[in-house]
């Protein structure tokens, strides 16, 4: 299928998904998940009316955006190395991988220099895997509130990323732990953040984070096929 099929099939599927859990399709933002795919797919993606990508790498945010100069909403998804982050400031709207006080220090540090503010989600390891990056559910409170106290980074929410599996009911454990943990916080109303925000949700299980609540699905091959590593141009 074309990636116009591609998402027309996903848009189908998230109106369904938020139908049955009788939320309005606004409040949900589709993140293009871009990595490893050539500008030519991204164009195709931006004339289906797509505005808002994702991308793993730095190397990769910087090359497309020097190619690609419409405004578009670039979001850092993957993990982030600290001395990377100076070139993010000014190219992306939104950092999804925070989950280190020496991260968090160093955007700090590197948006004063842009004096803006740059907004930040913490990634949570909901089902404790050894191969994710990502807070323990019980470390992300208080990392929340030790970093909305840094005034270039404001707090907006959490991200996580569930188990790949055949199975996505099984991972809705994983995406309402999430959301309570999210409503836990917002109930204290904690200065410096703005906690509206939940990524959650993949190719594979978007339609059960979307019932859970999910406010940014991160959908990658389900609209632009499989990932061709040796192709990054």
């Amino acid at each position: 299928m074309s990636i116009k099929q591609n998402l027309e099939e996903v848009e189908k599927r998230i109106q369904a998904a938020c139908d049955r859990a009788g939320r309005d399709r606004s409040e949900v933002t589709l993140i293009a998940v871009s990595k490893t795919k050539p500008v030519s797919d991204i164009r195709q993606a931006m004339e289906c009316g797509i505005t808002v990508f994702g991308e793993n790498k730095v190397q990769e945010i910087r090359d497309k955006t020097e190619e690609i100069k419409e405004p578009l909403n670039w979001h850092m998804i993957g993990h982030l190395q600290t001395n990377k982050v100076k070139y993010l400031p000014g190219k992306v709207c939104m950092i999804h991988s925070v989950d280190k006080l020496s991260l968090a220090e160093e955007i700090e540090k590197q948006a004063a220099k842009h004096d803006l503010v740059m907004d930040v989600l913490c990634e949570v390891n909901m089902a404790a895997e050894d191969s994710k990056f990502g807070l323990t559910p019980a470390e992300a409170p208080d990392f929340v509130r030790t970093i909305a106290k840094f005034p270039h980074v404001r707090v907006r929410g959490l991200m996580t990323i569930a188990p790949y599996t055949d199975d996505p009911e099984s991972n809705r454990q994983y995406f309402k732990g999430l959301r309570e943990i999210l409503e836990s916080l917002k109930s204290e109303n904690i200065e410096g953040t703005q906690l509206d925000t939940l990524s959650m949700g993949m190719t594979g299980d978007y339609e059960v984070a979307i019932e859970e609540g999910a406010t940014f699905v991160r959908v990658g091959t389900g609209i632009f096929g499989e990932r061709d590593y040796g192709q990054t141009k």
